[in-house]
């Protein structure tokens, strides 16, 4: 493990920091790095998945500030610092043809105006590493793709000092990584392992329907496997966005860190090669002083560039 560097985990919604990549942040916490995570929107039309709670009259009266709440329930529980980007949940449109994306929301404002206010947010906390969702945005929800763009966006801008003079002194981050999420490898272990076990498994439909197009490159792999309980509990925070005995929790702990210990990532842009086997974000990176003035200068290149546009 490198000197106590700091990350940026971008996310669009509260609860997408404790289902992707949730151990490795809370692992990076407790070896004493800085962690922030940043909430593009405030979740404010995501439906109520736990089956429990969805005619409860308090959650149903202000579901924005309960998912305030369920944030900082999880903040706390994974001992990260956590930043609200500001912007409005765009809802995930449904039916055929899908309906128009909500006036004001995330995914509809300009691009401009998302990467000032992640800009201003990388200049003030000054991440070595940055991770977020790849160009697909992990699955094609409006502001998944969005908060990849920004994330791009503002990672290339941040060190520029011609771009956004207002929000802050220039700072490039030196790595940008994209969640790795529940590849085709894994879903295949915990199906396996399930069936092993004699029990029915509930991803033998997600099997069946996986397009192999949606398959990604892993190019860095962090054996988190102890910190798996601390991610449960901090994902069960979003009580309104989980269902406790849903698919996510039907693989018992034990066996998860027995068949898939570990959480993936594509390395997306960085200033030092990957190399094979990579096991950790910060992995190539100097002490903190010299990797600040990396940070700070103006003739930093990336040798690894991995950035691709979206194919609609």
């Amino acid at each position: 493990m490198s000197e106590k560097l700091r990350l940026m985990c971008v996310h669009a919604h509260p609860d997408d920091e404790s289902s992707k990549g949730a151990a490795t942040m809370a692992r990076y916490v407790d070896a004493g790095h800085k962690v922030l995570v940043v909430s593009c929107t405030g979740g404010e039309r995501g439906d109520i998945l736990n089956p429990n709670l969805r005619d409860d009259p308090h959650i149903l009266r202000d579901l924005a500030q309960v998912r305030r709440d369920e944030m900082a329930r999880a903040q706390e529980i994974l001992g990260v610092d956590h930043h609200w980007l500001g912007f409005v949940d765009s809802g995930l449109p449904e039916g055929d043809p899908l309906p128009p994306l909500p006036a004001g929301c995330f995914a509809l404002e300009p691009l401009s105006v998302t990467t000032e206010a992640l800009v201003r947010e990388i200049r003030r906390f000054r991440p070595h590493v940055v991770t977020t969702y790849d160009e697909n945005g992990g699955y094609p929800h409006p502001d998944h793709i969005m908060c990849h763009n920004v994330t791009v966006s503002a990672f290339a801008a941040a060190g520029d000092p011609a771009a956004y003079p207002t929000a802050g002194d220039p700072w490039q981050p030196l790595k940008l990584y994209y969640n790795g999420g529940f590849s085709k490898e894994r879903i295949t272990a915990y199906h396996e392992a399930m069936l092993a076990a004699g029990q029915e498994s509930p991803y033998a439909e997600w099997l069946a329907n996986w397009d192999d197009s949606r398959s990604r490159t892993t190019t860095t792999r962090l054996d988190v496997g102890a910190w798996y309980e601390r991610r449960d509990r901090a994902l069960l925070a979003h009580a309104t966005q989980i269902d406790p005995d849903g698919w996510f929790f039907k693989v018992p702990l034990d066996v998860q860190r027995q068949i898939w210990p570990h959480e993936d990532f594509e390395a997306a842009r960085s200033v030092v090669p990957i190399v094979p086997g990579e096991d950790d974000l910060f992995a190539g990176l100097p002490s903190v002083a010299e990797a600040d003035v990396w940070a700070t200068s103006p003739d930093l290149e990336f040798v690894v560039d991995n950035v691709k546009e979206r194919v609609s």
